[in-house]
């Protein structure tokens, strides 16, 4: 039996320090593992000094530092770098905030642990598509490979999600800008002009008085709308936390006109890309299928594709089993699955339909853009003309008064 000092992570992410024996470091790892620890450093001998300070607390991993490491690792392979030298290599030269992940990954391999079941281990470093596809190379012999098809992988990932969030950037700027000058009218700007109607005395045109109730509403009730808004922000977010809450909101977005297009367009160019990178790395059907569904993230979208496993798995085709499913896999989608099914060029084709995908979402996420920008304009100087023009009507009410 050997001592081994540890830092691990409890399930709220706080870290705790300890040492324990075990027979090996894989007995140590299934120990924390049956504690519900997750491991960040494990080292062999009693009172051995481990790194505090920052960084205890597990942090998501930025997705460009996972693919740093994803190509580094496939170039070193693929120069007839050992697997373990590579990994050493590695975590030697890794940022002191990601250095424990990538050391810990070396030690478990060292120790005998394939890096599948490595990368499995800290799944929330290493998604599930990940692990899936490591597992596979390992198997084939061709790690490398798919090592950087994962990198590829993950660059076109983040580059679509770069440009589903710039396109929403422009929209959410004008509307917020609107909200903003139409708060400053009503709460400052108006009630100067207020005072000024009153000392005459005049009859006020009927937007005039709208208008001016509307601001000693606002400047009265202001802080009680602005709460409940707070209050109404929340209930929404717990609401759509919830099971059922998330499942209906999903659902209402594929109804929108223009949104929900770029929402199924979005998850079927996901699914797709995530679907032929693990079958071109020889990763089976049915669990391919399994992995690349978590990459929807939309339930109404997932529970079709669950009724397309479950056709797979007693012997249908692929395309026939995603034919049930319109809203995520249109008509000619299908046809072409079918077909490259029948060729033995299902991977390349779903890894086309996806770049073709892509162009189309980009092209969509333009021509919403395109529609909200002019849409948010008009709104916001509708607001604001409507505003002045009901200012400047007195001004000739009060000529007629004075004449």
């Amino acid at each position: 039996m050997a001592s081994y000092t540890y830092k691990a992570l409890r399930a709220d992410g706080s870290a705790v320090f300890g040492q324990l024996d075990a027979a090996g470091r894989q007995e140590a790892f299934g120990l924390l593992d049956r504690q519900g620890l997750r491991p960040v450093d494990l080292r062999e001998g009693a009172g051995g000094t481990l790194p505090a300070g920052p960084g205890l607390r597990r942090r998501r991993i930025p997705a460009r530092v996972l693919e740093a490491f994803t190509r580094q690792l496939a170039s070193l392979l693929a120069a007839g770098v050992p697997l373990s030298q590579a990994l050493h290599l590695l975590w030697q030269e890794a940022d002191e905030r990601h250095k424990g992940y990538w050391r810990l990954l070396h030690d478990e391999v060292v120790d005998g642990t394939s890096l599948s079941q490595a990368m499995a281990r800290q799944a929330d470093i290493f998604p599930k598509v990940y692990s899936a596809m490591v597992n596979a190379g390992e198997t084939g012999g061709f790690l490398d490979v798919v090592l950087r098809q994962i990198a590829a992988f993950q660059t076109r990932e983040r580059d679509l999600r770069s440009k589903v969030l710039g396109a929403m950037i422009y929209p959410a700027v004008l509307a917020g800008l609107s909200i903003a000058v139409l708060a400053f009218l009503l709460v400052f700007f108006i009630p100067r002009f207020e005072g000024i109607f009153a000392d005459f005395g005049a009859a006020l045109p009927a937007l005039t008085r709208f208008i001016v109730d509307l601001s000693l509403r606002a400047q009265r009730y202001g802080v009680v709308v602005l709460l409940a808004l707070a209050a109404a922000l929340l209930a929404a977010r717990r609401f759509l936390v919830s099971p059922g809450g998330r499942r209906r909101a999903q659902a209402a977005l594929l109804r929108l006109p223009v949104f929900g297009a770029v929402a199924s367009r979005f998850a079927m160019t996901r699914f797709c890309r995530m679907l032929g990178t693990l079958t071109q790395a020889g990763v089976p059907l049915i669990h391919a299928l399994r992995v690349a569904r978590e990459s929807l993230a939309n339930e109404v979208l997932a529970e079709a594709v669950d009724n397309s496993i479950e056709q797979v798995q007693h012997g249908d085709r692929l395309g026939a089993s995603l034919a049930g499913c319109p809203l995520l896999f249109p008509h000619t989608v299908v046809a072409m699955i079918t077909i490259a099914e029948q060729t033995g060029r299902l991977g390349e084709e779903l890894i086309r339909l996806a770049e073709d995908a892509e162009e189309e979402l980009d092209r969509r996420l333009r021509a919403a853009v395109a529609l909200a920008e002019p849409a948010l304009l008009f709104l916001m100087a509708s607001l604001v003309g409507t505003i002045v023009i009901g200012m400047v009507l007195p001004i000739f009410a009060i000529q007629d008064y004075i004449k």
